[in-house]
């Protein structure tokens, strides 16, 4: 894709920006209002869409905003995916990695969780977020939100249902001297 089409209050992106998706940064080239009637077959095929009837179709949002074509390029590969991967993790790397967690954890209103969740998922790999909550007593929404804190860190991959542990993951729960429950 390399159009995005979006019915928005306010322009919600802007030129230059970056966001992850599918395991690539994308990068916003143009963002500019237009007719939905305007919007080709050949523009909405570029949004991954069958034809502009469709697209009109599916635009979400109240029907007076404005409608934004968006811009797309690929910038590169997702720098989470090469992370993840590195399990040779210098004692100066655990140690960030502690620090980090550790922090994760003072902020949290429900207490420390990193060491937790990451020892559920490494029990319970790819199972539905939903159930990881309930297990722990919490909202599936926040729940999620911690896991993908501990993902942008590169320790837990994230599947169509549920999460595993990372090859970086598992390497920095062999290493850290921090244990659940401290």
């Amino acid at each position: 894709m390399s159009l995005a089409f979006r019915r928005w209050r306010r322009q919600d992106v802007k030129p230059g920006a970056q966001f992850r998706s599918g395991g690539a940064v994308i990068r916003v080239e143009s963002v500019d209002i237009v007719d939905p009637e305007t919007i080709t077959d050949e523009q909405a095929a570029l949004a991954g869409h069958r034809d502009a009837a469709m697209l009109r179709k599916r635009l979400s949002g109240d029907e007076s905003w404005p409608t934004y074509r968006v811009g797309l390029s690929w910038a590169g590969e997702d720098p989470r995916i090469q992370l993840r991967s590195n399990d040779d993790l210098s004692d100066a790397d655990v140690a960030a990695l502690d620090v980090r967690l550790e922090r994760l954890d003072r902020a949290s209103s429900h207490g420390a969780w990193t060491l937790s969740t990451l020892e559920q998922i490494r029990r319970r790999p790819q199972v539905r977020a939903p159930d990881l909550a309930a297990e722990v007593g919490r909202e599936t929404a926040p729940f999620k939100i911690d896991v993908r804190k501990l993902k942008n860190l590169g320790l837990t991959i994230s599947h169509p249902v549920g999460y595993e542990i990372s090859p970086r993951g598992f390497a920095y729960l062999a290493r850290t001297a921090r244990r659940v429950g401290d």
